[in-house]
């Protein structure tokens, strides 16, 4: 018997598909985000952070065998670049200078997040490749300027180049619970700072004193512990960060809401507090996002109320490492920049997106463009790799 034709939808909500569905599909990746479940791609939809209005229109591309999903992607229609973190502002504004149009182009990726994974979920090879086709030939027809990938896994970038796509490499900053010397997870924060250069290790004892001089506390919260107050206060954080450079937040209070009620179990929360006794008052708040299957956490949002020097690296690293630590996590990925990041032990790593133009001239300029960057990112990697943070075996401690 021949098995079922398959068959592409193109659907304008997260809610045409189930949970069940898309997240059975999720779990057969090899490494499968948390970022990518649907009740974190619903969520963006319903709380109105990633909507037409905010310039994020869902068109979910899904490949069907019958009544099984067999592959899927979470695409949108963008009609500008923030919130990506892959910036494309140049090609945006060549196009402009030549009388085209950039905007709306197509993106695959979960919404305001630089965490490397899965985009095109799928069941096999063939099926991702088959809706890596499907995607472009949408793209075509709908007459967009371009597609992208951004922050693939192996798998994604292996199903791009094959299709023609061209590819295009970052750099993100991502810590290991290993030390360098054994390979073996540190057993407490002291001897992660004994595995680091003296200056390092230096520093980082003078930044951790300085918040406790001035008489900030943490305590942290995971999953349903979190309490309402806590999100809420966090959230005044969040959006005071945003508002401080002149921007509104990406995402709203409601977004969280949904997190803390449909996916608790991947949010870990630590709160600065300031004061003595019944008089201490919290002050700043980071979120970490956790993978608890691959024992992974994400650094993600950060915000203060009160201005106290170096309590960003308190509550963003070191509170987070010495946390995975103690729990077994075997990595923190730090996020999108920051190579100021290598001085806490944070390694760099390369991210990659692929990226499919419409326009023969200027997919011609931007693969040579591609080409020049991807050298400079080799020796930007080269040049960081030189500058270990860890110490020689012939230091003292």
């Amino acid at each position: 018997m021949s098995k079922p034709a398959d068959v592409i939808r193109i659907l304008d909500s997260a809610r045409h598909v189930t949970a069940e569905q898309w997240d059975g599909l999720l779990a057969a990746q090899p490494h499968p985000s948390p970022f990518m479940r649907h009740a974190y791609l619903l969520a963006m939809e319903t709380s109105r952070s990633a909507v037409p209005k905010t310039g994020w229109t869902p068109r979910f591309l899904t490949l069907w065998r019958g009544d099984c999903l067999q592959a899927a992607c979470a695409l949108y229609l963008k009609d500008h670049s923030y919130g990506e973190y892959v910036f494309d502002w140049a090609w945006a504004d060549a196009y402009q200078r030549h009388g085209l149009p950039y905007y709306p182009k197509a993106l695959i990726a979960p919404p305001f997040t630089p965490v490397p994974g899965a985009r095109l979920l799928a069941r096999d090879a063939e099926s991702r490749a088959g809706l890596l086709q499907a995607a472009v030939a949408w793209c075509e027809s709908e007459g967009l300027s371009s597609l992208h990938l951004l922050f693939t896994s192996t798998e994604d970038q292996a199903a791009c180049v094959d299709a023609g796509l061209m590819l295009r490499h970052t750099v993100q900053f991502h810590w290991q619970n290993a030390a360098p010397a054994t390979g073996l997870p540190f057993d407490g924060f002291d001897a992660f700072l004994a595995s680091l250069a003296q200056d390092k290790r230096k520093k980082i004892r003078q930044e951790r004193r300085k918040v406790d001089e001035a008489g900030v506390r943490f305590r942290w919260a995971q999953g349903r512990d979190i309490a309402p107050a806590d999100w809420d206060f966090f959230y005044r954080c969040y959006e005071r960060t945003y508002l401080e450079h002149g921007n509104a937040p990406y995402l709203q209070r409601s977004f969280f809401a949904r997190m803390a009620e449909d996916m608790p179990e991947n949010w870990l929360m630590f709160i600065a507090e300031h004061g003595e006794g019944d008089e201490r008052q919290p002050i700043a708040s980071s979120l970490i996002g956790l993978d608890r299957e691959e024992r992974v956490a994400y650094g993600r949002y950060w915000g203060a109320l009160a201005r106290v020097d170096c309590l960003h690296f308190e509550a963003c690293y070191y509170q987070p490492l010495a946390w995975c630590i103690a729990h077994g996590y075997r990595r923190f990925e730090g996020g999108a920049q920051g190579e100021h990041k290598m001085a806490r032990a944070l390694m760099p790593v390369r991210t990659s997106s692929a990226h499919w133009l419409a326009h023969p001239a200027f997919a011609d300029a931007v693969e040579r463009f591609l080409e020049r960057e991807g050298q400079g990112i080799a020796g930007y990697l080269d040049e960081l790799a030189g500058r270990t943070p860890f110490r020689q075996s012939s230091e003292p401690q």
